[in-house]
């Protein structure tokens, strides 16, 4: 049986068991299954439909759109009362695609018509302009992030160590026993693709040769601190460090690298504080890097960073799920604690070891101002990261 990610379930019970309501939208980095999820839907609803996609479609094309709305309805026609699924990826390619959408939407409202939909989309940041700018109060969105260890174990039998390595990019795990082509593949065919096609393609950057780089070193550094002022010193023609925060921003929508911010109750310096870089997904730190998976394995100290990437990753496609999680670092001084964890106003505070060596300074520190509910060691003498990686993090606050 072809493994069904949870999203599966709700999107089909939404478009099965309810009522013609919402334009369902789901989104997420590439290569995560967006449109397999769909063709599973497709299939077990056994309804008439059209899956249709805006990859290769000019951006300026006006009645594309238009034209596949009318596809169904004339198809719809035919057994009207049997619901039709139109199914639309990488809509935001489109220009103007929010307009455009929400005109056929409420034309089929006005007529009665069950036509229900879903847009397809591996851009966050361009459909949630288009969505909010437009399609307010029409729809519902979900996201689909990376594979969590969970997943990748259940559907490829990975063990924890080899999932810190080859990471959750279901796609590209057929290759992972020869391992100059899996990271041929990942450099190739996930990072640059979705560089090229779901930034540069979307918004505007004025120096795209420096995006790229600068995604490269951030992913390298996955895991630690650093100031932008500090990137800028390994870059030519760096620009400024408003243009790196603008292209972390763009770099985290497309799910590939992000940068948590400072713990602290004082927004202000939360938005100042240097970033800690974080890799939503490992296969990225190791489809750029030098290392392989044996001398990765090797190397105590960079293990160590992996799996605490990977504990990061974790918490980053969790948080991005649910809007009530937020992901934060705290350093203060020599103390620091690798991740916060706020959910509600609620804090937790999260220490990832994978070694004896070294003491907890950073948590009790953090505790002794800031009162979490629970203040925890995840690896060595704590819960186990083979464990945390398999956990709903919201688990942590019961």
């Amino acid at each position: 049986m072809t493994f069904q990610r949870a999203e599966k379930i709700q999107i089909q019970h939404r478009l099965q068991n309810e009522p013609r309501r919402f334009i369902q939208v789901i989104y997420g980095p590439r290569q995560v299954g967006k449109t397999t999820l769909v063709r599973q839907v497709i299939r077990d609803m056994n309804s008439p439909h059209s899956l249709v996609a805006a990859d290769s479609v000019p951006a300026s094309d006006q009645v594309w759109i238009a034209q596949q709305w009318e596809n169904a309805r004339v198809r719809q026609q035919l057994s009207p009362e049997t619901p039709y699924l139109l199914v639309i990826d990488e809509v935001q390619k489109i220009d103007n695609w929010s307009e455009q959408v929400k005109a056929e939407w409420d034309r089929d409202t006005l007529e009665e018509r069950d036509i229900r939909v879903i847009l397809l989309g591996s851009s966050r940041l361009m459909l949630q302009q288009g969505l909010t700018e437009s399609l307010a109060g029409r729809f519902e969105a979900m996201y689909m992030g990376h594979w969590s260890y969970a997943e990748m174990k259940e559907a490829f039998g990975l063990t924890p160590a080899e999932y810190i390595w080859f990471g959750g990019y279901p796609g590209a795990i057929t290759l992972k026993e020869d391992e100059d082509r899996w990271k041929s593949y990942v450099r190739d065919s996930l990072l640059e693709t979705s560089i090229s096609r779901d930034i540069l393609m979307l918004t505007r950057v004025d120096k795209p040769a420096l995006m790229k780089r600068f995604f490269e070193i951030g992913s390298v550094y996955s895991g630690q601190v650093l100031s932008f002022t500090k990137v800028m010193g390994q870059l030519a023609d760096a620009g400024n460090t408003t243009t790196l925060s603008n292209y972390l921003e763009r770099l985290n929508e497309a799910g590939l690298l992000g940068g948590l911010e400072k713990y602290s109750p004082n927004l202000v310096r939360k938005r100042s504080s240097s970033p800690k870089f974080m890799a939503h997904n490992t296969a990225i730190m190791s489809g750029i890097s030098n290392e392989t998976f044996e001398t990765l394995q090797a190397d105590h100290r960079a293990w160590g960073r992996w799996v605490e990437s990977a504990v990061g990753a974790h918490l980053i496609n969790q948080a991005f799920k649910d809007k009530r999680i937020s992901i934060y670092y705290w350093r203060e001084g020599n103390d620091e604690v690798d991740f916060v964890v706020e959910y509600n106003k609620r804090i937790i505070a999260l220490e990832v070891k994978t070694s004896k060596v070294g003491g907890l300074a950073g948590l009790n520190g953090f505790a002794k101002i800031y009162r979490p509910e629970k203040a925890l060691v995840i690896g060595t003498d704590g819960i186990p990261w083979e464990e945390f990686l398999q956990m709903n993090v919201l688990d942590l606050f019961t």
